[in-house]
C-alpha cells in the first residue's frame, strides 16, 4: 500500500514538472527586455566616443505583438563634454517596425534620436548641437542586413560643413553592410563594412588650421570580430578600423578631422587644449552584454 502512495505521487510529482516545463516553452516571451553590458572603448562607426576608455551601457526595449517596436539606449561619452563643456551621457530614443517577407528575409524601419543630455552651447565654426536624428530602413537575409540611415536634424553629431564651417550637415548619410554568422556552440563570427557622408564636409585651407587645412569628414569604417554566448551572458572582442587619414599632432594642430582632444589640461569648462589624439585609429575592443 504504502508502495502504491508513493509510486502514485512520484508520477504525479513527474508528470507537473513535465507540464510546468511544456508551459513555460509554450509561454511568449516577454514583450519587455533589459540589457546591459560594458565595453573597453566605444566605438560608433569606427569612431571612439570615449576617447579610447571604457564605457557602461544599458537599454530597455519593448516589443508590440503587431510589430512596431521603441526603446531607450544609454552609454557614458567623452567627446561632448570636451568639445562643449557638458555633457558626458548618450541617450538613444527609437522606434519603428519590424517584419518578415517570408522565413528568410526580414525588414526594419524607423527613427532613432542621439541625445547628449546637458551638453554645452554650441560653438560657431567649432561644433554645432551635436543632437542628432536619422531615419533608417534596414533588410536582412538570414545573416546578412544592409541597412540605411539618413540624418533629419541640422547637424550630423554636431558637424558644420563647409569652407568657412557655416554649413549645415543636415543629409549625411551611412550605409552599411553587416554579418553575424553562427558558428556553433555559442560562437558568433560579426563583419562589417560602412560608409559615414558628412553632407557639406569639404577639405578646409587658409586659417582654419596651422597645418594648411583639414580633410573631409567623410570615411569608411571596417570591423571583424567574435562573440561567444557563455549563458549568463555574451562576450565579444573586434577589431574596428577606418579610411580616414592625415597628422593629428599633440597640440591638436595636423590635417586629420578626427584628431580630437580630451581636456588634458585639467580644465573640464572649456574646449580641449591637449590630449589631442586621433579617434578614428584601428582599435581592438572587448565587450560583455547581458539581455534579459
Amino acid at each position: 500500500m504504502k508502495k502504491t502512495i508513493l509510486s502514485a505521487s512520484v508520477a504525479a510529482l513527474l508528470a507537473a514538472s513535465a507540464m510546468t516545463a511544456m508551459a513555460e516553452d509554450a509561454a511568449p516571451a516577454s514583450p519587455l527586455t533589459f540589457n546591459v553590458g560594458a565595453v573597453s572603448d566605444y566605438i560608433f562607426r569606427g569612431i571612439s566616443q570615449t576617447h579610447g576608455d571604457a564605457a557602461v551601457q544599458g537599454g530597455v526595449d519593448y516589443a508590440f505583438s503587431n510589430g512596431f517596436y521603441v526603446g531607450a539606449w544609454g552609454s557614458n561619452v567623452s567627446w561632448v563634454k570636451n568639445a562643449l563643456g557638458k555633457g558626458s551621457v548618450e541617450l538613444d530614443l527609437y522606434g519603428g517596425y519590424k517584419g518578415a517577407i517570408n522565413e528568410d528575409w526580414t525588414y526594419d524601419v524607423g527613427a532613432i534620436a542621439y541625445t547628449y543630455p546637458g551638453h554645452g552651447k554650441a560653438t560657431t565654426g567649432g561644433l554645432g548641437n551635436p543632437t542628432t536624428s536619422e531615419a533608417y530602413a534596414a533588410l536582412t537575409w538570414k545573416w546578412l542586413t544592409a541597412k540605411y540611415s539618413y540624418t533629419m536634424s541640422d547637424k550630423m553629431v554636431g558637424w558644420y560643413g563647409g569652407r568657412n564651417l557655416d554649413q549645415n550637415s543636415r543629409g549625411s548619410d551611412y550605409i552599411e553592410l553587416n554579418a553575424n554568422y553562427d558558428l556553433g556552440d555559442g560562437w558568433t563570427a560579426i563583419g562589417h563594412i560602412g560608409r559615414q557622408k558628412i553632407a557639406n564636409s569639404v577639405t578646409t585651407s587658409g586659417t582654419t588650421n596651422p597645418a594648411g587645412g583639414v580633410k573631409s569628414a567623410s570615411y569608411t569604417d571596417f570591423k571583424v570580430g567574435l562573440t561567444k554566448d557563455a549563458g549568463f551572458g555574451v562576450f565579444g572582442v573586434a577589431y574596428s578600423a577606418t579610411s580616414v587619414s592625415g597628422s593629428c599632432n599633440a597640440d591638436g594642430t595636423g590635417t586629420n578631422p578626427y584628431c580630437w582632444g580630451d581636456n588634458g589640461s585639467g580644465d573640464r569648462n572649456s574646449i580641449p587644449s591637449a590630449g589631442f589624439a586621433n579617434v578614428a585609429k584601428g582599435t581592438a575592443t572587448l565587450s560583455f552584454t547581458k539581455t534579459f
